[in-house]
């Protein structure tokens, strides 16, 4: 097989593999919310009944606010690199003599001499399509496939949050004491941490127990600092 072939089928080269980004992202954020919710509500609250009613009603509105949130973000990302795009093919269009001099200016940055510069210009000034192309990624910065699809993004964004907020909830479903019921949801919370941080490196092909580390200190200190401002606002 070709090399080359391979290092471009691989999983972060795709937009799939470039989702880890809105997993862990929705993951995180629905176990501090839901822990840190739990925590202020079982200090306020002894019906367990109330308190679960009141976890589920949280997580739906999370899980509400962070599809809309993602949807609205990515469709604004769209729109700017779009209507970046459009004013560097006016650009192109309507004034080619400053495209020649910006294209000097990149490669002159780049350490190319002048010489050096000259049949690239001619080239790139003699089809527009790979003109736009070049001066889209070199002078905008911008990826060919910079669209994401914000339904699709904003779904996964969603339904990560709505997986991460769950575990936290089940203790309340089979333990009747609240204060054990939320103990057990930390703990709960630290094994999907964990395996978020396997399901990150499997992804992004680095050491597994590095990731799950790393997802655990980081996510871990995240519920840990919801759960302390939960528990402390129930002293207010």
């Amino acid at each position: 097989m070709d090399p080359l072939k391979k290092f471009h089928n691989e999983d972060w080269h795709t937009p799939e593999g470039r989702l880890i980004r809105e997993f862990v992202f929705g993951i995180n954020d629905g176990l501090v919310t839901t822990v840190g919710f739990i925590a202020g509500v079982t200090g306020a609250l002894i019906n367990l009944k109330i308190v679960l009613m009141s976890g589920m009603a949280e997580i739906v509105a999370g899980t509400v606010s962070m599809f809309f949130g993602a949807y609205l973000a990515t469709k604004s990302q769209n729109e700017f690199y779009r209507k970046e795009i459009n004013r560097e093919m006016r650009e192109i269009k309507e004034n080619p003599r400053h495209e020649i001099e910006e294209i000097y200016e990149i490669y002159q940055d780049k350490g190319f001499a002048k010489s050096e510069i000259d049949p690239i210009v001619k080239k790139l000034m003699s089809d527009k399509k790979i003109l736009l192309d070049f001066m889209i990624k070199d002078e905008l910065g911008i990826s060919k496939d910079y669209y994401e699809n914000p339904f699709k993004i904003a779904s996964y964004t969603g339904l990560s949050f709505l997986a991460g907020g769950i575990p936290p909830l089940i203790p309340f479903f089979f333990i009747r004491h609240s204060f054990t019921a939320a103990g057990f949801s930390i703990i709960l919370s630290i094994l999907v941490l964990v395996f978020t941080g396997l399901a990150k490196a499997k992804v992004t092909k680095t050491g597994r127990i590095k990731s799950a580390l790393e997802m655990l200190l980081i996510g871990g200190a995240a519920v840990a600092t919801g759960f302390i401002c939960g528990r402390l606002i129930t002293l207010i």
